[in-house]
């Protein structure tokens, strides 16, 4: 755990209150599963998540009827280096996409039934007001890191005790279990950066194709980023610094967001690779969230791969994903809900007069 000083009184506090699974929760839930009317352990992973949720919310019989999904929205800087598919003013544009319902995270939200909780972090430009739209915005968009540091440390601190108030004033309404997506034309660059800063992976080995760039796209992307890490020299102890030298405002968000929802014992179900880079500040900074996260997916980014492992997760969705804003999450949500309910409402053998298998 890194030690914090006092002017992150409200990051210290959240991550002092992360404790770890309950072992006493998840061996009953175990036990319940063994004598659930199948075969053991023949709803394999299904069994597993509900496990997990068990051990996360300390419920032998969990409930998950709040469901949540943040998406987060940040424009970067370092677009100006060339490195999208399309243009800054894109991420704006989709932010009234969600607020009027028809982005793919509103059609799979209510497919779910999750409530979506949208934060602007930092676009770019000014943003209407609306009642669907959260405003947490640290500044126009991070400066380009390319060039020196994407934003202050006092930026950095401001954006992840911004996610955890987001948590916070969400409880109110009420979580089981919590989604995390996020948007912001150039953030693959940006989650690039991190990712290969805690890493120490290679840019070749994490930067992928993001919204859908050529090769000479490809091959400038790889060469900012590098320029990024050399011209920052994040701190490797230190996962504030990194996300202040080459991190967004949005990921800064959904660490906050993990914290918070990991101190209250909230499962988190991650979405593909900017999440993932959250997730690795956030354990950087404390290591048992890693107890608290799920992983439905693995985007097509090269470094997903490597954040996973890193985090010991392993993905039980194969759908090529690799859109964000929280598909992959809310989708996963699903599943993991499916395992819970198998936990909670299927009946045992006792329960059901079903003969056991015969003990050999």
């Amino acid at each position: 755990m890194v030690v914090l000083g006092d002017k992150m009184k409200k990051i210290r506090n959240t991550i002092s209150n992360i404790g770890i699974l309950n072992e006493e929760a998840m061996k009953a839930a175990k036990k319940r599963q063994d004598f659930l009317t199948k075969p053991k352990e023949s709803l394999g992973i299904l069994e597993d998540l509900s496990i997990k949720v068990a051990g996360i919310t300390g419920n032998v019989l969990p409930k998950i009827r709040n469901k949540v999904i943040i998406t987060m929205v940040g424009d970067h800087g370092v677009v100006e280096e060339g490195v999208s598919a399309y243009p800054q003013e894109v991420t704006s544009q989709m932010v009234y996409n969600f607020i009027g319902g028809g982005a793919g995270i509103n059609v799979l939200a209510r497919h779910a039934g999750a409530r979506l909780v949208l934060v602007d972090m930092g676009v770019a430009t000014d943003l209407k007001p609306h009642p669907k739209l959260i405003n947490k915005k640290i500044a126009y968009g991070t400066k380009n890191m390319a060039r020196g540091p994407a934003m202050t440390y006092e930026q950095a601190i401001e954006s992840i005790e911004a996610g955890i108030d987001i948590v916070k004033e969400q409880l109110e309404k009420g979580i089981d279990i919590i989604g995390i997506g996020e948007m912001g034309i150039g953030n693959t660059t940006t989650a690039s950066a991190i990712i290969a800063a805690i890493t120490s992976e290679p840019a070749e080995r994490i930067v992928g194709r993001g919204t859908g760039i050529g090769d000479k796209t490809l091959r400038n992307k790889i060469e900012v980023i590098k320029k990024a890490l050399e011209v920052n020299k994040p701190d490797l102890n230190d996962p504030i610094d990194v996300l202040a030298k080459v991190g967004g405002f949005e990921i800064g968000g959904l660490v906050g967001v993990i914290l918070e929802s990991a101190a209250n014992r909230i499962p988190i179900v991650l979405d593909g690779f900017e999440p993932g880079a959250a997730a690795l500040i956030a354990t950087e900074l404390e290591p048992k969230v890693k107890n608290f996260l799920i992983a439905p997916i693995c985007s097509r980014e090269p470094g997903d791969k490597i954040t996973l492992k890193k985090l010991g997760l392993v993905p039980f969705l194969n759908l090529k994903l690799n859109l964000g804003e929280g598909t992959g999450a809310v989708l996963g949500i699903s599943i993991v809900e499916a395992g819970v309910k198998i936990l909670t409402e299927m009946a045992t053998f006792a329960e059901a007069g079903v003969a056991e298998a015969i003990k050999k």
